[in-house]
């Protein structure tokens, strides 16, 4: 069944449209943190952010239907479900964020936070690290591509992503390591400045999510982002990873200890629908909207608000942030002690249920080892848990479930992770 459904999905979608696992899974139905295949085996989800809120969450699914079935209509009317939840969502970040452009995925946000940046400034020049994702339009895959050709980006460069890890394990203290960090981004800034392009942002994932969670030395992010004001620039944190209580507080940048002039969001605030955004100042936005003339026939939606307010109802009444600080804390202590058993374990890091575990060559420097990380995620696929990979080397397992994973879920996962390690060190 799986390799006729994949036979006619390639004739469909085109040879090379991206499935996981060596075996793909044909997934049909979704409850919570459960996922069921076409065969009826189940499954303990362990990697989808988008629906934070639980797969076929009632509430979500009943807002939509009732929204659907009474109007849906584009932005150029007034609608009272829209504008209270922009208030609402600008009312979850600090002060300086006021006003909301409402879109529907996290690339389309990711452009309209560079083009807001742009247009204060009246610069060009974008910074991102070397091992990033921001998503899929030509504007902005150049933050990845920057690194790899940056001939053929002008207006965009990079420097190395912040991390411990490794420079620690050759010698290099927590300060140090800052500092050299915040060196590497002052010589991007300056690279800028040199082209002519300037320095109207910065943008960062909160956490760092796609580089592979890395545990970002000291007070890096806070005078990262004094930097680059000091240079003229703004600062975008990327929280379509990081938000949405997905470390155990409601934005990433909480966490690591900086406030962005502009945030973006998007996945998991319509779990599922698509629904995204960019905040910032009001002056920030109403600078935009005066020069563009930005319009979104999907976005600003009374669909999209309907359903943005049932995500935070949920994640509020349900208490989800202080659930996922507690049950990642400890599942991530539960993978640390495994990990000092393993020599190919390199490291565990994270925050609340977004977890890196990173595989590594047993012998050796930590030297990166991609084939076992993707062995490691089809067996856990074979014992029920789905999972993936990320990180700059591919090498790091990636634990990203719902919010809504309950402490015998987190049980199961482990008895799950158990039995590939007794499998792989047989």
């Amino acid at each position: 069944m799986n390799q006729s459904l994949q036979a006619r999905r390639d004739r469909a979608l085109g040879v090379g449209a991206q499935l996981f696992y060596t075996d793909p899974l044909h997934i049909v139905r979704g409850d919570g943190v459960e996922l069921f295949d076409a065969d009826g085996r189940r499954y303990i989800d362990m990697y989808n952010n988008v629906p934070c809120v639980g797969h076929g969450n009632a509430r979500v699914a009943e807002a939509m239907a009732a929204q659907q079935a009474t109007l849906n209509v584009h932005s150029r009317y007034l609608h009272e479900g829209i504008v209270s939840f922009a208030e609402r969502l600008v009312a979850l970040h600090h002060d300086g964020i006021e006003s909301a452009v409402i879109t529907c995925t996290g690339t389309e946000a990711i452009e309209v936070a560079m083009a807001i940046a742009r247009i204060a400034t009246g610069r060009r020049g974008v910074i991102a690290t070397n091992a990033t994702y921001h998503g899929n339009t030509e504007a902005v895959i150049a933050l990845r591509r920057a690194a790899i050709r940056p001939d053929e980006h002008p207006d965009v460069t990079t420097f190395p992503y912040p991390q411990q890890l490794r420079p620690i394990r050759a010698g290099l203290d927590e300060r140090a390591l800052a500092d050299a960090y915040l060196d590497e981004l002052a010589t991007a800034i300056e690279r800028l400045e040199s082209s002519g392009a300037g320095v109207a942002a910065v943008i960062l994932c909160s956490i760092q999510a796609n580089e592979g969670l890395p545990d970002i030395p000291g007070d890096f992010m806070a005078k990262a982002a004094d930097l680059v004001r000091a240079a003229g620039g703004l600062v975008i944190a990327d929280e379509v990873q990081a938000g949405y209580c997905r470390t155990g507080r409601w934005w990433g940048y909480e966490l690591t200890g900086f406030e962005p002039d502009i945030a973006v969001m998007g996945k998991p605030m319509g779990n599922g629908l698509p629904l995204a955004a960019t905040v910032a100042s009001r002056d920030l936005v109403e600078r935009f909207r005066g020069e563009t003339r930005y319009f979104n026939t999907f976005g600003a939606s009374p669909l999209q608000a309907a359903v943005g307010h049932a995500v935070i109802d949920e994640i509020e009444e349900r208490g989800l942030a202080a659930s996922v600080a507690e049950l990642g804390f400890g599942l991530r202590a539960a993978l640390v002690e495994r990990a000092e058993r393993c020599p190919w374990i390199g490291d565990v890091r994270g925050h609340g249920l977004y977890i890196g575990v990173e595989m590594v060559e047993p012998e050796g420097e930590l030297v990166p080892d991609r084939s076992r990380a993707v062995e490691f995620t089809d067996r856990l696929k074979d014992q029920g848990v789905l999972a993936s990979n990320a990180g700059e080397f591919a090498n790091v397992l990636k634990l990203r479930p719902p919010l809504v994973l309950q402490q015998s879920h987190a049980e199961e996962f482990l008895a799950a992770f158990d039995a590939v390690l007794q499998e792989i060190d047989g």
